[in-house]
This record gives C-alpha cells, sequence and structure tokens, in this order.
C-alpha cells in the first residue's frame, strides 16, 4: 500500500496541509504539521511567478527566493523529512519551470531518491502530460492532478489519464487564499468527481477555518489547507513551529470527525 493509499484508507477524511519550502524554519514546520495531526502535506517550490496562489503564498515564494532556496535545498528538505516521517505523504507543489528546467527524467529521479509521493504541477494541463507526467510515473511518482468548476464532463476525462495520488478540486475559479466557493456548489462538484474516479478526492483553495473543513470534509476525502498555514509563518518567523501545530491540531480535530457528527 503507498503512503497515499494509507493515508486516505483510514475511516475519516485528511487533512492536507500545504507550506512554501525555504519560508521560515522549514523542518520545524513540517514536524509541527506531522505533530499536529496533518496526514498528506504539500511542500511549495518556490517561483517568481506563481500565477495560481494569492498574496499570502506569492509572499512566502518571495520570502524564500530572498534567502536563496534553491531546487537542491528543496529535494534536501525532502529527503530530510523522508528520515524523520516515514509514513506521511510529501506532495511537491509547483510550476514547470523549476521542474523541467533539467529535464523531467532529472525531477522525477529527484523527486524519488528524496521519498517523495506526488508532484502537483500548476501549469501543465493534461494535455501536455508528456512534459512530465511519463517522467513521473516511470519513477513511481504519481502525478495529482486539478480539476476545476469549469473541468466539464468532456474534460475531466483527460484529467483523470494518468492522474495519481489523489483528485485535487480547486473549488474556486481564481487564486489561492481569497475566497471559498459555497458548500452547495462543493457537495455538488465532489459528488460528479466521485462517478468518474476512485481516486480520493480532495477540496482545497480559500479553506481557512476548522468550521469550513468541516463542513467540507463531510462530503470529501480531504480538505486542503495553505494561505492559513503560511499566514501563521509570515506572523512568527522561524518562531512559527508552535502556533503551526496548534492550528493544525484544530483542523486536524474538525476533519477528522466531520463524518461522525454528520452520522
Amino acid at each position: 500500500m503507498t503512503r497515499f493509499a494509507a493515508a486516505f484508507a483510514k475511516p475519516r477524511p485528511a487533512l492536507v496541509t500545504f507550506i512554501t519550502a525555504g519560508d521560515g524554519d522549514t523542518a520545524a514546520n513540517l514536524d509541527a504539521l506531522v505533530a499536529g495531526g496533518a496526514d498528506v502535506i504539500e511542500l511549495g517550490m518556490p517561483f517568481t511567478d506563481p500565477m495560481a496562489d494569492g498574496p499570502a503564498i506569492q509572499a512566502a515564494n518571495l520570502r524564500s527566493l530572498a534567502k536563496g532556496t534553491t531546487t537542491a535545498d528543496i529535494f534536501a528538505i525532502a529527503a530530510a523529512f523522508r528520515q524523520r516521517h516515514p509514513d506521511t505523504p510529501l506532495v511537491l507543489m509547483g510550476y514547470a519551470n523549476p521542474m523541467t528546467i533539467r529535464g523531467a527524467d532529472w525531477f522525477a529521479a529527484e523527486c524519488a531518491q528524496a521519498g517523495v509521493d506526488g508532484v502537483i504541477c500548476v501549469d501543465i494541463p493534461s494535455e501536455e502530460d508528456a512534459e512530465l507526467g511519463p517522467s513521473l510515473r516511470a519513477a513511481g511518482v504519481d502525478l495529482i492532478r486539478l480539476a476545476t468548476p469549469t473541468t466539464d464532463a468532456a474534460r475531466l476525462p483527460d484529467v483523470l489519464n494518468g492522474a495519481g495520488g489523489f483528485l485535487y478540486y480547486v473549488s474556486v475559479a481564481g487564486i489561492t487564499g481569497l475566497q471559498q466557493a459555497a458548500q452547495a456548489s462543493i457537495e455538488d462538484a465532489v459528488a460528479r468527481l466521485k462517478t468518474a474516479t476512485d481516486l480520493p478526492v480532495a477540496v482545497g483553495f480559500g479553506v481557512r477555518t476548522p468550521d469550513q473543513a468541516a463542513a467540507i470534509a463531510k462530503v470529501a476525502d480531504g480538505v486542503v489547507v495553505g494561505s492559513a498555514f503560511v499566514d501563521i509563518i509570515a506572523e512568527h518567523g522561524d518562531a512559527a513551529a508552535a502556533p503551526l501545530e496548534a492550528f493544525t491540531r484544530t483542523l486536524a480535530d474538525a476533519i477528522h470527525g466531520a463524518k461522525e457528527i454528520a452520522e
């Protein structure tokens, strides 16, 4: 069983968390997320033009790049995380340029060597899968695809073709952190996606509070929270681990208990 399969096989929804590599004390922050109850962790690869991200994650990218964070640093962070946490799935999330500039085979091999379970590439659509997908799959690394409110029935099979790990449903047609979709639209979308795939469906974008996360967790297999964590790092800097752990625990408790409450 893969780490993704184990994380989503638990009898409750999964908390998927996001922070940016190189922003604050990344190793301590990753440990805090695990200690607080995160089931899956997305580690953002800082990039100069993060087109899908809102102000909070844009600022995190700039803070990380100002410190000189490199792709080699990110893989070192990932490899050290895997040594400390052998069971928690780790996803690299970012943009095509850092992932493909040295060649897709090189990137995929580095992911596998560092113990990375999956990759989300925001700006390589499924129609351009050949740019990265075959290399990742050959290396045993899942390519996690994004579905959005505008992914219609005609395009959904292309999005799912070659996808692995889980399906990330981007619940709003916009950038991260600034708005949240109506609960009814999320419920309809998750139900539609689940008729098309056996992959777990995790919902993200705009989720900031335990109440919001719990509502989504009643219908989804996982809930993704990012900007709220990044805001904590922006506020506390290298001392963010303790407040990160505390906030993670409030989200994990809300998400893990959501379906029990619903029943």
